[in-house]
């Protein structure tokens, strides 16, 4: 049978096989912007990786240089990246254990205990029409809400992978202020574990959305971030009422879940305003969504790891299993999440450092490398909302595609394809 160990990939190979498939698409992917955009092959590989890493960030600084039809390929790498990586983290990784993601699905959305569907066919089936439903609500949604047919397609494609790009430069700031309202909505639901979502929609159950602990404290950052910004903007004169609310809840909302469009060009705020912009880009989304980031769980679990460490040193023979909801979490997986984030952080300061040394703009440097690795898109400065990454230095670029895929596979994989141990083992 199929269960004996030999048959089974091993999950080193696997990750080898995810982490240079999301290399190779891309590199294909950039053919079309190579040939008919008039970009370089770097910067076609860029916008390509960036694409189906749902990232956002773009090499574009004059949108007339593309046609429709690219602008819907551009869109379209965004939506099949998006979808690739939920059925990646909700289908194949679960079966391998990776990076916590056992803590995720025993865990946190209890998909284990009562498993979402019997086969794991269904699991994908469930995620797919979420996914699909998501996409055409949106566009629908745009579109009623006066934006012009085409770009509520292509807004709608990249709204539901939490991708972000625009065939507008100007983003969502083109756009009449119903159409962001939308945004917002779609964004937020594009941050939120499909598999729940799926119970929500198609199983008419309430219930395991809000006692889920990663959704509550999602819905929970949102909204105090979101009070807090729109509050600052707001006594500061820089806007009225709706609107602090409209473009703080915007930017909020597109900056967790890592989708990357812009209401404002933020770019242009005060820096209090900025800097609780740039402290959220390093949150993520929900698991099992398509947001890229750490990841809302992560956070739950290092916090209720530190909470543990301080009850130990005080009750040193305490024994302390740490919870996630109803569920304990394995010290496995409490492992992994901490070499995760490790090095995530790792990363995000090589990048950071490379970047300051080649651009000599330590605020760019800094967003840019977060954007990167987090799949965000915009920074700020010349990397801003409705600015692009073309002036960059070629290495730059180099080191934000390696962040962009590093990040989006979260990095183990890659890792792993840079040790020798594997290349001896695949021999």
């Amino acid at each position: 049978g199929v269960g004996h160990a030999e048959a089974q990939p091993h999950r080193a190979e696997v990750f080898a096989a995810v982490a240079l498939l999301w290399l190779l698409v891309p590199a294909l992917g950039a053919i079309p912007y190579w040939i008919s955009g008039g970009l370089d092959y770097l910067d076609a590989l860029f916008e390509a990786v960036s694409g189906f890493t749902t990232t956002g960030a773009t090499v574009l600084s004059d949108f007339g240089q593309f046609g429709k039809s690219l602008f819907l390929w551009r869109s379209f790498t965004q939506w099949m990246g998006g979808i690739g990586i939920v059925v990646l983290f909700l289908v194949v990784f679960p079966q391998l254990q990776v990076a916590g993601r056992q803590a995720f699905f025993a865990e946190s959305t209890g998909v284990e205990k009562e498993r979402l569907t019997p086969k794991l066919r269904h699991t994908a089936q469930a995620v797919l029409r979420v996914y699909l439903t998501l996409t055409i609500l949106a566009f629908l949604a745009y579109w009623w809400a006066g934006v012009p047919v085409f770009e509520a397609l292509a807004n709608a494609l990249t709204t539901t992978p939490a991708g972000g790009f625009s065939p507008n430069p100007q983003s969502f700031a083109a756009y009449p202020l119903l159409a962001q309202w939308l945004g917002s909505l779609f964004m937020f639901l594009a941050g939120v574990n499909f598999l729940l979502q799926y119970r929500l929609f198609f199983g008419r159950e309430v219930k395991p959305l809000f006692r889920d602990a990663e959704f509550r404290a999602y819905a929970l950052l949102v909204l105090l971030a979101g009070l807090l910004l729109s509050l600052y903007l707001y006594t500061h004169q820089m806007y009225s009422l709706e609107e602090s609310l409209r473009h703080a809840f915007f930017q909020v909302i597109s900056i967790v879940t890592t989708t990357g469009f812009a209401s404002v060009d933020f770019a242009q705020w005060v820096v209090p305003a900025q800097a609780i912009l740039v402290l959220l880009m390093f949150v993520g989304g929900s698991a099992g969504s398509g947001a890229g980031g750490i990841k809302v769980v992560r956070w739950l679990l290092l916090f209720g790891l530190l909470r543990r460490e301080i009850t130990r040193t005080l009750h040193p023979r305490a024994v302390l299993p740490l919870r996630l909801g109803n569920r304990v979490v394995s010290e496995e997986a409490l492992r992994q999440v901490s070499v995760f984030i490790f090095l995530y952080t790792l990363l995000f300061g090589f990048g950071t450092l490379t970047l300051a040394l080649l651009e000599g703009s330590f605020v760019e440097a800094f967003t840019a490398s977060a954007q990167a690795i987090g799949n965000i898109g915009p920074g700020l400065g010349t990397v801003g909302p409705m600015g692009s990454f073309a002036e960059l230095h070629p290495v730059s670029k180099v080191v934000l595609i390696f962040q962009m895929w590093a990040g989006r596979i979260e990095i183990l994989p890659v890792v792993l394809l840079f040790s020798p141990e594997l290349w001896r083992r695949l021999r």
